[in-house]
């Protein structure tokens, strides 16, 4: 039978993982001390970035399954709910982890730079596959943020740690865009589905049924989260995911608006506006005239 856990807090995460707790905002895991265990279900209301080195069964994120792979980082952010799921039989975890409680970021520059690493929004299908080298560079960043951990806390200890997990964190970044490059190929299918995706889109009836695309309806349709669709539209394109929605709205608008019998209303509503007045809007934004100027200039 699958055991439920939920850790709100870093104590309770230590203790299900046989580690002793240094410090109650923070802490860095080892799960080789962990006990066996088998499939779970787990609730968290802390930041857990996992560095997993063993499969360890199919990993459940929603209603996807995925698979631990060798050497991955996987980021788990309050909120989130992660399955494991195997036979049922015993496995030992391997493998590394940094956890903080959001207090922790509480009055410190980590609360305000957080929110710019996109990829504690990103499913676990989207993790962060090392090289040995960044493996090495990450057990390092943990290893500085340990010794801290062992040192008697004082006035230093909270910036020295969060400045360390905030390093930690530029780094991930910068192997994310690694990443992002060495999956060329895969990211420009991804561009490519984009694209069909709006065509098709635009040539049904979901228009005046639910109105206009949108990024996150986009990004499930291609079965990626928001937060990751829209890191890899950028990345790939220059772009915003939103902006390349707004420009097919604007070609597909130019098209409908040669033809005499509809009005600019019509056209509006058919590409799934609720208010006229904002597709002349966005028109005007992006083409410089109103669409009643462009079909006369035109």
């Amino acid at each position: 039978m699958k055991q439920e856990h939920t850790f709100n807090a870093i104590a309770t995460y230590n203790n299900f993982n046989n580690h002793e707790t240094l410090h109650p905002l923070v802490s860095i895991l080892d799960y080789s001390k962990a006990h066996p265990r088998s499939q779970s279900k787990m609730h968290f209301g802390i930041y857990c970035i996992v560095l997993k080195e063993v499969k360890c069964g199919d990993l459940k994120y929603g209603r996807h399954y995925y698979d631990y792979q060798h050497g991955t980082l996987v980021f788990i952010s309050p909120g989130q709910v992660i399955e494991v799921e195997n036979d049922g039989e015993l496995y030992q975890p391997l493998g590394h982890a940094l956890a903080f409680h959001p207090d922790l970021l509480k009055g410190t520059a980590l609360a305000t730079s957080l929110s710019k690493h996109q990829f504690f929004g990103y499913n676990t299908s989207e993790a962060l596959h090392l090289s040995e080298r960044e493996r090495q560079i990450i057990l390092d960043c943990f290893s500085k943020i340990q010794f801290e951990l062992q040192q008697s806390i004082d006035k230093h200890s909270k910036k020295l740690i969060t400045s360390n997990i905030e390093l930690f964190l530029s780094y991930c970044e910068r192997f994310y865009d690694r990443q992002f490059c060495t999956r060329d190929h895969v990211n420009k299918g991804i561009v490519e589905k984009f694209e069909a995706l709006l065509h098709a889109y635009f040539l049904s009836e979901k228009p005046q049924e639910t109105g206009l695309p949108t990024v996150a309806y986009c990004a499930h349709e291609l079965n990626l989260s928001v937060n990751y669709f829209g890191d890899l539209i950028k990345k790939e394109t220059g772009k915003s995911a939103q902006e390349h929605i707004q420009s097919k709205i604007i070609e597909i608008a130019k098209n409908k608006i040669f033809d005499i019998h509809k009005t600019v209303n019509d056209v509006s509503y058919e590409l799934g506006f609720k208010y006229p007045q904002h597709f002349s809007r966005l028109f005007k934004q992006k083409t410089g005239v109103s669409p009643s100027e462009y079909r006369t200039e035109h």
